[in-house]
């Protein structure tokens, strides 16, 4: 099996994005790293005042570090199972070396982690590690967000099985007044993607039709969602990945609740969402820069809900 000190793949920073987002937030950086050979990659929000943050794990199978911390420096998505979780260390060895490899207890970068299981896709064992972490640290950049298939989300799916599609990273950004919101997520789910209008759009498609099939409808042909056991496919193949950024001032429980509430819509735009077999987590991201009354929290959760399913419908490429 072809893997990482096999073939000794090369970081690549500038991917070829049909697509971008366009973020107007000051005080985030995004910086993606891929090994084209995988095809596989991580995706890095960095915030270099450090920012106030709550995790929202759900589902049955989540790989994730850090999550002790409520302040945070930056968040690293990966590819790579658990495995991949050796990017979030490359990020923190890169903004180690940019602070001068100071030592004091306040210098110290305070890095978590996610990641997808992407295997599923590709003959190979090629992971994003300690250098691809660090590669995706150097290319850190104000604004700028590719979308589809690439960083973490480079061989992510929506759908399972042999009804499964290629799918990627999706984002969307709005502003308030003078609140500032923004979602990032990497959609690798073992359901489908649904839009507003109830379609599945991502996911579910039969091979032999090429139609792409709600969850009822599949029960309604083959007596299960997946007419394969999960259990005798041995692995778990999923997991969704959502950062929710905003600049609004939010204490813990406010930020807690605001995790909860946009974790929950996601079951909108995933269908069906947080099962055995996936480990879907949600990173909210405060840079406690505009008052906290510029909107109350529950307002605030539904602006970031609708980003969260814009974000899930701009992550795959037509």
């Amino acid at each position: 099996m072809i893997g990482n000190d096999t073939v000794r793949p090369v970081p690549r920073t500038e991917v070829a994005a049909a697509r971008r987002l366009d973020v107007d937030f000051p005080g985030l950086e995004i910086g993606v790293a891929e090994y084209a050979e995988g095809p596989t990659g991580c995706t890095v929000f960095h915030f270099p005042e450090a920012a106030s943050m709550h995790i929202d794990v759900r589902g049955g199978s989540p790989g994730i570090n850090g999550e002790h911390l409520t302040v945070i420096n930056a968040v690293c998505f990966a590819g790579g199972s658990l495995y991949g979780l050796e990017a979030s260390t490359g990020v923190a060895a890169e903004l180690f070396a940019r602070r001068g490899y100071s030592t004091k207890w306040m210098d110290i970068a305070l890095v978590a982690g996610a990641i997808i299981f992407d295997f599923g896709r590709r003959d190979n064992a090629i992971y994003p590690d300690k250098e691809l972490g660090r590669a995706a640290v150097r290319a850190l950049r104000p604004g700028r967000f590719p979308l589809g298939p690439h960083g973490a989300g480079a061989s992510a799916t929506a759908g399972h099985g042999a009804t499964a599609e290629l799918a990627g990273q999706g984002g969307a950004f709005r502003r308030v007044g003078p609140t500032r919101v923004a979602v990032f997520t990497v959609i690798n789910a073992y359901g489908a993607i649904v839009d507003r209008a109830g379609n599945v759009v991502r996911g579910n498609r039969d091979p032999r039709t090429g139609e792409r099939l709600r969850a009822e409808r599949m029960i309604e042909r083959t007596g299960a969602y997946d007419p394969v056991d999960a259990r005798a496919r041995g692995v778990t193949q999923n997991t969704n990945l959502t950062l929710v950024a905003t600049d609004q001032r939010l204490d813990p429980l406010q930020l807690r609740s605001l995790a909860r509430q946009v974790h929950s819509s996601m079951a909108r735009s995933i269908q069906p969402f947080n099962t055995r077999w996936d480990g879907d987590i949600l990173f909210a991201v405060s840079t406690q820069k505009v008052a906290g009354d510029a909107l109350d929290e529950v307002s605030l959760g539904v602006v970031a809900s609708e980003l969260a399913w814009d974000a899930a419908l701009a992550c795959f490429d037509p």
